[in-house]
């Protein structure tokens, strides 16, 4: 609060400073022409020059992000079978805002240099024009229209989650600051939870009911493992606060709401052995290992411990601002093997069996 208040005053400061020197520039105004603040042809040549100039800089530091940053990694690594449709429409959607962008950009710069002030030219202007008016609403118009449908298409037939396909239900269950999975057992149905039946002494931390037939198979853990080519549906609670389930490589986030179950589902496409293996995945580690070796050669000057190497990993995340420690509510999530989950989850203890 105290910081807030400082800012606030900081901000009052500032302005009053603003205004005094508004003040003082009036009372300084002169008589003679040339400080008038009038502008001359000079004035508006040397402005003119400079749009075109801004122009220029504007489409080289484009140019240079494309061929610089312009592999896009953040739409070419999608992990989930509808990923690509995701990409598909934010390629669409950034090829048409760049369009419009270096077409508009190029007519006001452009527009600024050719239609300058100058001394005895007289600007021709329309009230109005149905025509250009007409031009400048259509279009618009079709094109959001026609992204705002594929965006519809896609949305729609990556939340129609195909049940007959007997995806593997998992509940996802946020609260501050960490993730906890559940999963459905060997009936592939969740037991009911309510949060007021949480029971730390017996370790029962989600509120599973004790006496449903359905939860005594569950299975709750902190790490997510997903089996590739399965479908999976995420079912999605929160104990405190809105969260938001985000799990970027498989293009997929659905908010986690106190006092309701959301559900959202995909399915894994190449499993986290794969994803290590492919060559971006391993640059970015391998800059990222050199980065961190750099930094435990001073921690270690220092007397501090080196830090950890690097593995990638999928990550569940929370994509709301949830609270101070908000940055650090993530969970590690394997896709692997049919023959590798059943391996993994034979190791884990049952709801029942975990009960103290």
């Amino acid at each position: 609060m105290t910081a807030l208040l400082t800012i606030i005053i900081v901000l009052f400061i500032a302005v009053a400073i603003w205004q005094m020197v508004k003040i003082f520039d009036l009372a300084q105004v002169s008589t003679d022409t040339s400080h008038s603040g009038i502008a001359t042809d000079y004035d508006n040549k040397i402005n003119g020059y400079l749009m075109m100039g801004f122009l220029v800089f504007i489409y080289a530091i484009t140019i240079i992000s494309f061929v610089k940053w312009g592999d896009l990694p953040l739409v070419s690594n999608a992990a989930s079978e509808h990923g690509s449709e995701i990409d598909n429409l934010m390629l669409i959607s950034m090829a048409v805002i760049f369009t419009v962008q270096i077409i508009t950009q190029f007519l006001l710069h452009w527009f600024a240099f050719k239609y300058r002030g100058e001394k005895g030219k007289k600007a021709l202007f329309f009230a109005d024009n149905n025509t250009l008016e007409a031009i400048w609403t259509i279009i618009p118009v079709i094109v959001l229209a026609g992204l705002i449908i594929y965006g519809l298409f896609t949305w729609t037939s990556i939340m129609n989650v195909d049940e007959d396909a007997d995806p593997m239900i998992v509940e996802i269950y946020g609260q501050q600051f960490n993730w906890t999975a559940r999963y459905a057992g060997q009936d592939n149905v969740l037991g009911m939870a309510n949060v007021r039946l949480i029971d730390i002494d017996k370790a029962n931390v989600l509120g599973i009911d004790e006496a449903d037939p359905n939860a005594q198979d569950d299975i709750v853990v902190k790490e997510l493992h997903l089996v590739v080519g399965k479908p999976v549906l995420f079912e999605i609670r929160s104990q405190d606060v809105l969260h938001s389930v985000y799990m970027p490589h498989f293009r997929a986030q659905m908010n986690s709401v106190p006092g309701m179950i959301t559900k959202f589902g995909f399915t894994p496409s190449i499993t986290t052995k794969e994803m290590r293996e492919t060559p971006d995945m391993i640059d970015k580690v391998n800059n990222i290992n050199n980065i961190r070796a750099e930094k435990s050669k001073e921690l270690m000057a220092k007397g501090e411990g080196a830090l950890d190497p690097y593995e990638f990993h999928f990550l569940l995340l929370c994509n709301k601002i949830c609270g101070k420690s908000h940055y650090n509510m993530q969970m590690n999530i394997i896709v692997e093997t049919q023959e590798e989950y059943d391996a993994w989850i034979k190791e884990q203890k049952t709801f029942k069996e975990s009960l103290k």
